[in-house]
């Protein structure tokens, strides 16, 4: 049975990519802006896109976690409406916002698609729907955001059943147990995370995920630094697969637990230019993927938003 809610809505906001051809340049653009002397890395990134067809499977595969926390939510009785609303793409958040007001709703819980919290992610999607409250003016609603999830059970199983899961399959119980286990995030620069607690919570993350695999050891990597003049995050990906082997390890398992899909970064980033980093070194190579729709962490955002509607379970 429906139960009456103080929200009328949820709304999830993301970063957003290209879903068509000959569009990738723009889109990086959009993420880059003004800033000087970065036009030789916008097409350099912008390239990354082609690789792929110059789209990103993004916004596909959050529109599918949409549909799924809609479909768990209304299995427990909440008839809330699960919409999407992006930073640097269609449907851009501020139209989403608008067709919202449009229809009435009247109060939204957000939730940021981002693992963990510093300016350049967490806040800039806040700030993404402030201002597109402040163009609606009058018709502005209330969105209250669910708390970061990186240390939810559901969050953690997700991650730690991928890598169960696939990298038995790929190498097997004993190659599986003395593999190298690096887990990645997003760099920042070096200024911004220091004025965010996104390096704590990457590593309680990874803390938290090695210990539910059993596994004492791993190393924390980072991966899609823009470079520039400012220092950024480390140490790369790249260079952690190196450490693993002059440690003599045989295989290497990277897992991008700070992202929730396979979007271009992860394909680019860690199947083309670390896997061939790993094979230079001699090292068997295992990705297993991001938590995307699995069902731990589906049921993980179904157990915030009805909690945060005052249904529970």
């Amino acid at each position: 049975m429906t139960s009456r809610t103080p929200y009328d809505s949820v709304l999830m906001i993301g970063f957003g990519g290209p879903t068509e051809p000959g569009h990738s340049e723009e889109f990086v653009r959009r993420i880059v802006g003004n800033r000087p002397g970065m036009d030789q890395r916008i097409l350099e990134v912008a390239r990354h896109y082609e690789e792929f067809g110059g789209i990103s499977p993004y916004n596909e595969r959050t529109f599918a976690k949409a549909r799924g926390l809609e479909e768990r939510l209304r299995a427990r009785g909440a008839d809330v409406r699960v919409l999407v609303g992006m930073r640097f793409w269609e449907p851009y958040a501020r139209d989403v916002l608008r067709s919202m007001a449009a229809q009435d709703l009247r109060s939204a819980i957000g939730i940021v698609l981002s693992v963990h919290q510093c300016s350049a992610s967490w806040d800039k999607y806040i700030d993404t729907v402030s201002e597109g409250m402040a163009e609606l003016g009058e018709r502005a609603f209330r969105v209250d955001y669910l708390e970061p999830f990186h240390l939810s059970d559901g969050f953690v199983e997700a991650v730690a059943d991928n890598i169960r899961s696939h990298c038995l399959r790929e190498l097997g119980p004993d190659r599986f147990r003395s593999a190298a286990l690096v887990f990645t995030a997003h760099s920042v620069p070096v200024s911004v995370a220091s004025e965010a607690p996104y390096v704590q919570q990457f590593a309680d993350t990874a803390a938290a995920v090695a210990e539910r695999l059993e596994r004492p050891g791993f190393a924390l990597a980072y991966q899609s630094a823009a470079g520039g003049r400012v220092p950024w995050l480390g140490p790369d990906v790249s260079a952690a697969i190196r450490s693993a082997a002059e440690r003599g390890a045989k295989d290497v398992i990277v897992s991008p637990i700070g992202f929730l899909c396979d979007h271009v970064e992860v394909l680019y980033d860690l199947d083309i230019v670390a896997r061939e980093t790993a094979r230079q070194a001699g090292l068997g190579y295992v990705r297993p993927r991001t938590v995307e729709t699995h069902p731990a962490f589906l049921d993980q955002l179904a157990r915030l938003v009805l909690a945060k509607l005052e249904l529970g379970d």
